[in-house]
């Protein structure tokens, strides 16, 4: 089976003004597929054909699978890793163990897919694999991975068994990635999990070598990613079109709560402490990665876990009533959570996610003190005042689609645009803003090192609202001064600001570098001491491997035109010079 969709497309995907500002309007997510056979244009032995080695193509996509079982006498186990190389630590399994199987009380029978995120172990040496460098850079924010930490996609089975002691069949098939590809990853689950569980290691061992077969995942393009080749009838080939490869169903995690959609886009901005409270890890997952994404294309810096529990290794750190909450979104199911986390500022209670074309009732907002239990009401139970006026249209537009049944995926497009269109509107003052702290080209001289960033004065910032704010984009009125006040002190902030002043630096560094390009270079050697031309030849040099490390964006006949300023400079000097420069590497 092939799968062939378009990360980046479809409204609220991908914006004008993101946390990576304007050039993303010029990228797009990579297009993936899963399963089938490859079509007859597609090699599919290109990653050998690329010179990689074995896993490496592998690597682009997953980090492991893993297989977790039930084991009466050792509770929840890591019965399989595959590839058998893959590193985890101690730590990292045990957190896999207990995060690959909803709570006991959740009560999933049958097949349930779901995700959650856990911290890398500090000890394990980060290693960037070369093919996800290659690309990463291009990604928009919300596809980019986080060195960090790694991402667990589950398929859980659980059935009556009565040959088993327990009396049921409990496993879980574990897809380990730094790739936040949610979509994608549910859906390729979806095609070879059932069958893993009837044909076992060998079929696992196969749909890996089908993996380390893919291209690695490029922005922009369509990809044809063969997997377990699904049945190819004559000339047809059945595909499952992906149109994104992160997005969850939208509308669906908001349905119970989307007369309140525009308090909870300004608690996950303001990265607010907030706990989803679910039946199950699918909700429980689902409601939290719609929550990160609907401020979306700015990125949520702050730590979030699709599905929590009380194993997990931060646990203690978390739940602690010693210092206030941290900036974190979590999704729980445990009854526990609801005494242990009821010091929380802000806490929804779902219930059960309907099917598509199932309205459940709207919740209310209540106070803190109503949340006894998780067998409270559903509703969300804080006493924060949001600094904006509820968008009445869109509240209209979306109470009218569910009184006329209009699809879900409807649904989710009008949220995921009127999100889109909220978080541009607050974004675009900001990067207004942070664009006038550049320095003027002009200023840039290729004698001089390149000049700083004007520092950001919040206040200073403030005054340009009255002319350039968010009123220039959105009909919402409210205290957008008091949200900015907020949002400045937040990690949101924080983790968005140091992305643009990286970005800012290194085009300063670029800017730079093809000023040096323009000038005489061999000319201005004649004029100075050879003891001064070694040392521009070995700064020259070092700005080299500099723009090639940090990816810095500079014009593409930049980088040739410096070494061959560097080659005719060293040609110049006296040969016991020249051999010495030589050796300092690569021209």
């Amino acid at each position: 089976m092939a799968l062939r969709g378009l990360a980046g497309s479809g409204p609220g995907s991908r914006g004008p003004l993101g946390q990576a500002g304007a050039a993303d309007e010029e990228r797009e997510a990579p297009a993936v597929v899963a399963a089938g056979d490859a079509p007859e244009d597609v090699e599919e032995d290109e990653g050998r054909s690329r010179g990689l080695l074995r896993w490496d193509g592998f690597s682009a996509w997953l980090h492991c699978v893993c297989v977790v079982g039930f084991d009466l006498e050792l509770g929840q186990a890591v019965e399989v890793i595959y590839p058998q190389h893959s590193k985890l630590t101690d730590k990292e399994k045990t957190n896999i163990c207990y995060l690959s199987f909803p709570d006991s009380n959740s009560g999933c029978l049958g097949d349930t897919q779901f995700c959650f995120r856990f911290r890398q172990s500090s000890g394990r040496r980060v290693s960037l694999h070369c093919l996800l460098d290659q690309f990463e850079k291009d990604l928009p924010v919300y596809l980019k991975k986080d060195p960090a930490y790694f991402y667990g996609y589950v398929y859980f089975r659980q059935v009556r068994d009565k040959t088993l002691k327990r009396g049921y069949f409990q496993k879980s098939l574990v897809l380990i990635s730094k790739l936040p590809y949610i979509h994608f990853f549910h859906t390729v689950l979806k095609q070879i999990a059932p069958e893993y569980f009837e044909k076992n290691e060998p079929y696992l061992e196969a749909a890996c070598n089908d993996v380390d077969r893919w291209p690695a995942p490029m922005p922009g393009k369509t990809l044809h990613l063969p997997i377990m080749g699904v049945v190819m009838k004559g000339d047809t080939h059945i595909s499952v079109i992906l149109p994104t490869v992160h997005e969850v169903d939208l509308f669906r995690c908001f349905c119970p709560v989307f007369l309140h959609s525009q308090m909870l886009w300004e608690l996950v901005l303001l990265g607010e402490p907030l706990v989803v409270m679910a039946p199950s890890p699918s909700e429980s997952s689902e409601t939290v990665l719609a929550l990160v994404n609907c401020i979306s294309p700015l990125k949520y810096f702050s730590d979030f876990r699709p599905y929590f529990t009380i194993h997990d290794s931060e646990f203690k750190e978390y739940t602690t009533r010693t210092q206030a909450p941290p900036s974190v979104i979590l999704g729980v199911t445990n009854p526990f959570f609801a005494k242990t986390l009821q010091h929380w500022p802000h806490i929804i209670r779902i219930g059960d996610l309907k099917p598509a074309g199932e309205i459940p009732k709207q919740v209310k907002v209540k106070k803190l003190k109503n949340l006894k239990t998780l067998d409270s009401k559903p509703g969300v139970y804080t006493s924060y005042k949001p600094y904006l006026n509820r968008d009445e249209e869109i509240m209209k537009q979306l109470q009218k689609g569910v009184q006329q049944k209009r699809p879900s995926e409807a649904q989710s497009v009008i949220l995921r645009r009127y999100f889109l269109e909220l978080t541009q509107s607050f974004i675009i003052p900001l990067e207004r803003y942070v664009a006038s702290l550049m320095p003027l080209q002009k200023s840039i001289s290729p004698w001089k090192s390149p000049p700083q960033l004007r520092q950001f004065l919040p206040e200073e910032f403030m005054k340009t609202l009255e002319k350039t704010g968010p009123q220039l984009t959105s009909r919402i009125k409210g205290d957008w001064i008091g949200l900015y006040r907020h949002f400045l002190k937040s990690p949101n902030f924080d983790g968005w600001f140091k992305t643009r002043r990286k970005e800012m630096t290194q085009k300063l560094e670029a800017l730079h570098l093809e000023a040096l390009c323009e000038e005489d270079l061999l000319h201005w050697t004649q004029k100075h001491t050879e003891v001064e031309t070694v040392d521009l030849v070995l700064k020259l040099k070092n700005k080299l491997l500099q723009a090639d490390r940090e990816h810095l964006p500079v014009k593409p006949d930049t980088m040739e035109k410096l070494r061959t300023h560097i080659d005719a400079i060293i040609l110049a000097l006296p040969e016991d010079l020249r051999g010495i420069l030589l050796k300092t590497g690569m021209t």
